[in-house]
C-alpha cells in the first residue's frame, strides 16, 4: 500500500481526479486530492501568487499527517509539487511524479518554459482580472483531443480561472529537482499536443530531473478523463520502488 498525493493543474480541481483515485483507492492504496490555494471558491485570482500555492500544499501535508508520499503534479501542478518537496521535511515525499508537467529550476516560471504563443496568450487573457482560463477551442484540441465532443464540453463547464501569478511568478528553490535526493518520475502522454511538438514536455523538460524513471501511456493531456484505469495502472508503475 502507498500513499498518493495527486495535484492538479492549472484552472483544474481536486475533483477531477476522482475516477482516477477510485481505480488507485480499490488497488488498496491511499490517495488524496488537494485543491490548491487560487482554485479554491472565493479565492483571490488577482492576488494569489505561486508561493501562496506551494504553502497551500504544504499546509495540507501538515494537516492531514502525510509522510512517505508519493507526490504527483500534473502539467502546473509540476511547480507546486517540486516547491513542496523542497521545503518538506525529509521523509515527508517519497517520489515525486511529473505528469505531462513542467519541470522548474530555480528562478523559473511556468510562462518561461512555455512557446511562445502561450506567452503572448496568457497575459492577453489575463487582462485586468488577474486571471486566466483557456478558450474552449484550445482545451478541445490540444489539452484533450482523444476525447468525445461531450466529454470535452463537460471538462471545459467544471474549469475556473488560474490566477496569472501562479503562472507568472519565478519559484525559489533552494535545490533543482536533478539534485533533489528523492525518487523522480515523469509520465509521457504520447498523443500530448498542449505542448506543440517542437517545444515538448518530454525530453525537453523531462531531461531536467536528472536521474529519473519515464512511463509512457498512450493518449491527451486530459488522460484522468479520457483513460483514468490506465492512469491509476501507469501511476502505479511511476510510483513503485
Amino acid at each position: 500500500m502507498a500513499t498518493y498525493v495527486l495535484v492538479h493543474g492549472a484552472c483544474h480541481e481536486g475533483h477531477h481526479f476522482e475516477d482516477c483515485a477510485a481505480h488507485l483507492r480499490a488497488a488498496g492504496h491511499i490517495v488524496f486530492l488537494p485543491t490548491l490555494k487560487g482554485n479554491r471558491p472565493g479565492d483571490s485570482r488577482k492576488t494569489t501568487t505561486l508561493e501562496d500555492a506551494i504553502n497551500s500544499l504544504v499546509d495540507y501535508f501538515d494537516e492531514n499527517n502525510i509522510d512517505d508520499a508519493i507526490l504527483l503534479g500534473h502539467s502546473w501542478g509540476g511547480l507546486p509539487i517540486t516547491g513542496a518537496a523542497d521545503r518538506l521535511a525529509p521523509g515527508r515525499v517519497r517520489r515525486l511524479i511529473y505528469y505531462s508537467a513542467f519541470v522548474p529550476n530555480n528562478g523559473e516560471s511556468l510562462m518561461d518554459m512555455c512557446p511562445p504563443h502561450y506567452q503572448a496568450l496568457f497575459p492577453a487573457l489575463a487582462g485586468d482580472t488577474g486571471e486566466v482560463l483557456f478558450p474552449f477551442p484550445i482545451l478541445r484540441e490540444a489539452f484533450i483531443n482523444d476525447a468525445s465532443a461531450e466529454q470535452a464540453q463537460a471538462l471545459f463547464d467544471t474549469l475556473n480561472p488560474q490566477p496569472f501569478n501562479t503562472m507568472n511568478d519565478r519559484i525559489t528553490l533552494s535545490k533543482n529537482p536533478a539534485e533533489m535526493q528523492i525518487g523522480k518520475s515523469f509520465l509521457h502522454c504520447t498523443e500530448d499536443t498542449s505542448l506543440p511538438q517542437s517545444l515538448p514536455f518530454h525530453p525537453r523538460l523531462s531531461e531536467k530531473l536528472g536521474l529519473y524513471r519515464l512511463v509512457s501511456m498512450p493518449g491527451s493531456h486530459s488522460t484522468f478523463v479520457t483513460a483514468p484505469a490506465l492512469l491509476a495502472q501507469k501511476i502505479i508503475e511511476a510510483g513503485r520502488d
